[in-house]
């Protein structure tokens, strides 16, 4: 099976590649198509679904949600996906830094500040996916943190069990699900 990631930008490659390999079984292929921005991702979504030529692969789509309301956004998205209806949509609520919140002990872990761990008890970070200021919670408690280089540092270290963000969770769950209909 191929699963095919069409996202809006760079850090989520490198947030979703750091753990790929710990779901999906090895004969599985993973490509990712990263655009620039969401509109960008927008665009392209019906012309690179129809010009896909790989058999046996597996959308996923994954959009920030950035202000938008989900359930809205998900049908727009699902929409542009027409020709293949079973593609999957998933929408970081509110952004990709919210799934990093989610666990707070592969934060400590990655950026070597222990401190953070106790943190993950806080009422605001029980459910990263209330917050609305994601990215800027993750700069104050990592100063100088960088989307592309933070995901990558952290993402070895996300442990599927232990993430409290929902958005995350229902990726990793059709991640597994789908691992598990390859595998048979």
């Amino acid at each position: 099976m191929n699963l095919v990631f069409m996202l809006e930008e760079p850090s989520m490659k490198h947030f979703l590649a750091g753990f790929m390999s710990r779901i999906v079984p090895d004969h599985f292929s993973v490509t990712y198509l990263v655009h620039e921005g969401k509109q960008d991702l927008e665009k392209s979504i019906p012309r690179k679904i129809r010009a896909w030529q790989v058999p046996n692969s597996c959308f996923i789509v994954i959009r920030d949600k950035d202000g938008e309301d989900p359930l809205v956004l998900k049908n727009r998205l699902r929409a542009l996906c027409a020709e293949r209806p079973e593609t999957l949509v998933r929408i970081p609520v509110h952004h990709l830094e919210s799934w990093i919140l989610g666990d707070m002990q592969a934060l400590a872990t990655a950026f070597n500040k222990p401190n953070l761990v106790a943190m993950s008890g806080n009422r605001k970070f029980r459910n990263p996916d209330l917050l609305a200021n994601a990215s800027e919670e993750l700069s104050r408690l990592i100063p100088g943190y960088q989307k592309v280089g933070g995901a990558r540092t952290v993402s070895p270290h996300i442990d599927f069990e232990r993430n409290t963000s929902r958005s995350f969770n229902l990726l990793i769950n059709d991640l597994k699900r789908l691992a598990a209909a390859g595998a048979a």
